[in-house]
């Protein structure tokens, strides 16, 4: 980080203890933190998270045949846990600085382990999807929290440099092993009993080791700027998925304007309330615009079309399950080495050289597997999959960093919670959009896999030339 944004954080820093109190161990629960124990369980957590999140991406045709979900609603299947996260990170930091980080984790660790094995017995698409949002909302609070227990368990920059390059690790390690478990397990519904599972053992493992810690604020909850976000992403979200029937129907344009409108009125929200659950005057500083510009950019072009490529490898290829998990892995299998190694960059790369290499090597990746879909052969896949791999993992080991960087360390969750928070919006436009285009192209869905390709490298190199700009503008 350079000497502006070294400036910038400090003052910040002696602005924000002048309105709240100083980050203090709760006297419930151990005050010393044990630095590999929480960065242990924090990344196990995160882990099975996103292993939820990303199991039925290999399962998503089983899953519509068991519900008889339409293919025009199968989005709805994959966004139901990003809707949630998007929807709940920012108010899950908040709660965490305020009413303590180890208690949001637990509660949200718990939550995940209850609301997934639910999903295990549903019967419907919506019920479904309905868990799934659960799921988010679970998912939210354990995610938000873990990077402020892993900035308070190491405060130290060289340490917390570590720290966070492994957490990020970890969500690659995430998204690598959720499809491999989904695929091999007889069935979707003992997959999600088997995470469930999981979730509550890490949970009842950090009861006894993780330590209390917080920056309380004073006040309520922000829930109204909660609600009216939520709402305005589902508004989007719709009008997204509905899109593939016709950009320029009534109820598409009625979805989206009812988004912008309620974006507007969570603004306002945020602008007058005393306790938001984000403070909308850091947009104005560049760290966390670039901060949250990569994390929304992220979910746009990345997790939007790796979340709906697997399903199009089965239905064009003929692969099983397991074949496309393998396949899978070989994308996020590299992205959790690279991520684990970046750390190694320290000192010699910064955070955002390391974005904008990340996207671009997507784009590059992205645009070496055009024309795969249609040739009939897997082999075609494995260039692509292996560059844009590479850059998935810069960008996991990047982002973490970067978005406690861009705020004071004492609001750390919360700038957390604000970089997820885009990086799921993108998510669950990015899903909707790669399905809507790759499934309404009338010359079938090969081609329609490759027109949505061409808009993910599109938008990578979007978001690359953001981060360079940002930070030209920033040394000016």
């Amino acid at each position: 980080m350079d000497r502006f944004n070294e400036r910038t954080l400090t003052e910040d820093s002696e602005t924000a203890s002048t309105r709240q109190a100083p980050e203090t161990p709760d006297a419930a629960a151990p005050g010393v933190p044990h630095p590999r124990a929480t960065l242990a369980l924090t990344s196990a957590a995160t882990a099975v998270a996103l292993m939820t999140y990303t199991a039925p991406m290999v399962t998503l045709p089983d899953i519509a045949a068991a519900l008889h979900t339409p293919l025009s609603a199968q989005a709805w299947l994959l966004n139901g846990t990003p809707l949630g996260l998007a929807a709940l990170l920012l108010v899950a930091g908040s709660l965490a600085d305020d009413y303590g980080r180890r208690r949001i984790f637990l509660a949200g660790t718990f939550a995940l382990g209850i609301t997934t094995a639910l999903s295990a017995l549903t019967s419907s698409t919506w019920l479904f999807t309905l868990t799934r949002v659960a799921q988010g909302a679970s998912s939210a609070a354990l995610l938000a929290s873990s990077l402020g227990l892993i900035v308070h368990a190491f405060p130290t920059a060289r340490g917390r440099l570590h720290a966070t390059g492994v957490w990020g690790a970890f969500v690659s390690g995430g998204i690598a092993v959720g499809p491999l478990v989904a695929g091999a397990m007889p069935d979707w519904r003992v997959a999600y009993g088997v995470l469930g599972a999981a979730a509550l053992v890490v949970a009842a493992l950090g009861l006894r080791t993780l330590s209390e810690s917080r920056a309380p604020r004073g006040g309520r909850p922000d829930l109204a700027g909660a609600v009216t976000f939520g709402l305005a992403l589902v508004a989007l979200v719709a009008a997204l998925t509905l899109g593939r029937d016709g950009w320029l129907r009534a109820p598409v344009g009625l979805l989206l304007l009812a988004a912008v409108v309620l974006v507007g009125v969570f603004a306002l929200v945020e602008r007058r309330g005393t306790t938001p659950m984000i403070d909308l005057s850091l947009l104005r500083h560049r760290p966390f615009l670039a901060s949250s510009a990569s994390g929304l950019f992220t979910g746009l072009a990345v997790i939007g079309l790796f979340s709906f490529l697997p399903t199009l490898l089965q239905q064009t290829l003929g692969l099983s399950a397991m074949s496309t998990a393998w396949l899978f892995l070989l994308w996020s299998g590299l992205s959790f080495t690279v991520a684990l190694q970046a750390r190694r960059l320290a000192g010699r790369v910064s955070s955002r050289h390391q974005l904008a290499l990340g996207f671009v090597l997507h784009a590059a990746g992205v645009l070496t597997m055009l024309g795969a879909l249609d040739s009939g052969s897997w082999l075609r896949l494995l260039p692509g999959l292996v560059i844009a791999g590479v850059g998935s993992g810069l960008l996991n080991a990047a982002l973490p960093l970067l978005s406690v960087e861009s705020v004071p360390a004492a609001r750390a969750a919360m700038g957390s919670g604000a970089q997820q928070t885009f990086r799921y919006i993108g998510s669950c436009a990015g899903v909707a959009l790669t399905i809507a285009i790759a499934t309404s192209a009338g010359s079938g869905l090969a081609r329609g896999a490759d027109i949505a390709m061409v808009v993910s490298a599109g938008l990578a190199v979007l978001a690359a030339a953001s981060v360079v700009v940002l930070r030209e503008r920033e040394r000016a």
